[in-house]
């Protein structure tokens, strides 16, 4: 994949250079000067990845603190202390919608223009849906059916949609756009720097995607639940770790395809692993690979403590008699932080402890919750091979682990909520949506002075403030349809 990525850069830095004055080319009144649709998706992807920017807000400063895999003592980790910066919490908003949304829409705009074959406008419905669905996940309520239509139909105040209305047409999209797919190699090629083109992966991924969001329903749509993770599964899924939607980062010196988390990584050492996190990862083979001491970098389980959420220095001082957390663990800078490490959309443990869940629940997918949820766990030991060989853990680690923490049928959602939150961290957006229909793993909260949430987890991240003036009667909307703009109000399907 790293291959396929470091051939499409030369034409990536063409396209950056294009696409300064991208909306006057684009209403040239003569004839529209159109960029090759390989160059669109590959930007397409890697925005969906996203940078810094967002990556160190909305991902780590806010969704991995909350969900208590990373705890830090500075202020400005909002997240750990359930306090409001408003840049902070609107960024993936801010940045997804001018860049990735704009960018998604134009193509499938391109695409149905020029006539180009159903496959390569699949593919595109189907990274649209993931766009939109990481949106409305964590706002709401949000700009659906004319978004990114500043261009293509003159629409600068787009409405917001229902999230009720984005799922049911989500969900849609992501059924017909496999059902179109077949097992040949997409025209995209080497632009598409997720699968390479590979149809079959893109239809497994559509499928999987499905099944994500039909369990999203769960709270609120039962049957439908059911019902559309029933068409997932009927559909395909992905079936090994030779499925998994990521992104291959590199770190060359143009800058162009980093890894967002791992620029934050660079620039930022705070973060430390959770005391929460830490706990359920002990005998865990994991815990080497993804923790290291920031003091001396070892890796030693018994020299890895993981730190409190919810505590400033002098609470920290109070707490420990400790005045830094050099003695805690950090993420591992040896193996999982790199500029150049993958960026995971969706895995195949994630799959299989969906299908450990629809088993459960359901008698879905054989039936068989216990090996559904044990391919899981040897699924998201696995991949973190992808991170190189210092992650590689062996068939005897993976067997010994499930020895000692065998499936319990009296806990079986539990347990396979909890090695779901374990399986995506990094991917924290997942994690906090997951986490929210769920309620595992249980996280006992902070109550952080002065914090906006009166001691009780988020449960959705805040609006852009510049929707106030410059789409005020949408966002009115919005607000008087869903709940104020705050914290705490649940999106459609976090029903309490």
């Amino acid at each position: 994949m790293k291959k396929i990525v470091f051939t499409i850069l030369a034409v990536l830095l063409v396209f950056v250079s294009c696409d300064e004055g991208f909306d006057e080319l684009n209403v040239n009144p003569t004839k529209a000067a159109q960029i090759a649709p390989g160059n669109k998706l590959t930007k397409a992807i890697l925005q969906t990845s996203g940078g810094r920017y967002e990556n160190w807000r909305a991902n780590l400063i806010y969704c991995s603190t909350m969900m208590q895999h990373f705890a830090t003592i500075p202020g400005y980790w909002t997240g750990d202390k359930y306090s409001w910066n408003r840049g902070y919490a609107s960024s993936l908003f801010d940045r997804y919608y001018p860049d990735t949304v704009k960018t998604v829409e134009d193509l499938l705009f391109q695409l149905n223009e020029e006539g180009h074959p159903e496959e390569m406008i699949a593919v595109t419905r189907i990274l649209r849906v993931f766009v939109y669905h990481r949106l409305t996940d964590l706002y709401g309520d949000v700009p659906y059916s004319e978004a990114g239509k500043g261009v293509i139909e003159g629409i600068t105040m787009p409405r917001y949609d229902s999230q009720e209305a984005i799922y049911a047409d989500m969900l849609k999209e992501l059924e017909e756009a496999a059902a179109a797919l077949g097992t040949g190699t997409s025209e995209f090629g080497a632009a598409d720097v997720m699968f390479n083109g590979d149809l079959s992966k893109w239809k497994k991924f559509a499928n999987s995607m499905m099944l994500r969001l039909s369990l999203r329903l769960i709270k609120v749509d039962a049957a439908g639940a059911q019902a559309w993770a029933t068409k997932a599964i009927n559909g395909g899924l992905m079936t090994s770790n030779d499925d998994i939607a990521y992104l291959a980062h590199t770190n060359g010196p143009d800058g162009i395809n980093k890894n967002g988390n791992g620029e934050v990584f660079s620039a930022d050492g705070s973060p430390r692993i959770s005391e929460t996190f830490m706990g359920f990862l002990q005998g865990d083979p994991r815990l080497p690979i993804l923790a290291a001491r920031r003091s001396d970098g070892s890796t030693n389980p018994a020299d890895l403590k993981g730190l409190p959420n919810g505590l400033d220095s002098a609470g920290l001082l109070d707490l420990t008699g400790e005045e830094n957390t050099d003695a805690y663990a950090e993420p591992n800078r040896s193996i999982i932080t790199g500029e150049d490490a993958p960026m995971f959309f969706q895995t195949y443990a994630e799959v299989e402890f969906m299908l450990a869940e629809c088993a459960e629940r359901w008698g879905l997918a054989g039936g068989d919750a216990e090996a559904h949820y044990n391919a899981g766990v040897t699924a998201a030991m696995k991949m973190l091979s992808l991170y190189g060989e210092a992650a590689v853990i062996s068939d005897t680690d993976i067997a010994d682990y499930l020895v000692a923490n065998p499936f319990d049928s009296n806990n079986a959602l539990e347990m396979i909520g909890n090695q779901y939150w374990i399986a995506t961290f990094l991917n924290e957006y997942e994690t906090f949506a997951n986490w929210r229909r769920t309620g595992f793993p249980v996280l006992t909260p902070v109550n952080f002075p002065g914090n906006e949430t009166n001691g009780t987890i988020p449960r959705r991240l805040t609006y852009s403030g510049s929707e106030e003036t410059a789409n005020p009667e949408n966002y009115a909307a919005a607000i008087a349809a869903q709940g104020p703009d705050v914290l705490t109000t649940r999106v459609w399907w976090d029903a309490n």
